[in-house]
């Protein structure tokens, strides 16, 4: 009982410090800064290390940057205390195990996705490679060359099905129907839930980016939106549930 105390602790602080780093990543990377040391997108004054403590850091300097006093967004503080808490809730869920990994890893894609999909409407490609690459190697090790290879044929079938319904969409409505990053996310999915458990994965996240879109059209005539956020919150309904869903499945086609 201690013991698993003092690992749910240490895995909120770990989900804390890698938040703070996801939240700088999404924050950066598309502005081409390799940095990961904080500093602001305003006027590139980097922050001293009292500056930079996830969470505490953002009320420490009142919510703005010290130096040009430009207002930062509420949500990166609470992007950092979500991922803290979920950390150890991946733990109590599945122990110490494939499923922990996996789903730590969503957490952390996930974190990147909300802050550069959402700030700059973009899916940075470098976390899904190496991302991908990892679930891969964890599927090989865990389960062996026939789960790894059906796990890589799945995420290539999404793609390729994506990709087709993005090149008929473009012909239809002489536009961007699909983001080359969402199709990329998709793939991805495939890699880490299957063909079957994607599909659902994406149905889950359209849903909930419904009624956003509809908001969006109606308030600012906006008619593109961030889908990626949407679409990994489905990714982690669905593999939390993952076991529930695929029972149900069972049942409805048997």
């Amino acid at each position: 009982m201690i013991l698993d105390i003092g690992i749910i602790c240490l895995l909120f602080l770990l989900g804390l410090c890698i938040g703070h780093m996801a939240v700088i990543a999404g924050m950066k990377f598309p502005l081409k800064r390799r940095n990961l040391l904080s500093c602001c997108d305003n006027c590139n004054e980097r922050y001293k290390w009292y500056e930079m403590i996830p969470i505490i850091s953002f009320f420490i300097i009142g919510g703005e940057c010290p130096y040009c006093e430009k207002q930062l967004s509420l949500g990166y503080p609470i992007l950092e205390l979500i991922c803290s808490i979920l950390f150890p809730i991946s733990y109590m869920l599945y122990g110490f195990s494939y499923e922990m990994i996996a789903l730590s890893i969503i957490i952390i894609l996930t974190t990147i996705i909300y802050v550069c999909d959402f700030k700059y409407y973009i899916i940075l490609d470098g976390p899904l490679i190496i991302f991908s690459i990892i679930i891969l190697a964890l599927k090989f090790i865990f389960f062996g060359f026939e789960t790894f290879l059906l796990s890589l044929c799945s995420g290539i079938l999404i793609f390729l099905f994506f990709y087709a319904i993005k090149l008929i969409g473009d012909k239809l409505f002489k536009t961007e129907s699909l983001g080359g990053g969402d199709i990329k996310l998709s793939m991805f999915f495939g890699f880490i839930v299957g063909l079957r458990l994607s599909i659902i994965a994406i149905i889950v996240g359209s849903l909930f980016a419904f009624p956003v879109a509809i908001y969006y059209s109606f308030t600012n005539g906006k008619r593109e939106i961030p889908f990626g956020p949407f679409l990994i919150t489905g990714l982690m309904i669905v593999f939390v549930f993952m076991n529930q869903i695929n029972s149900f499945i069972n049942v409805l086609f048997k």
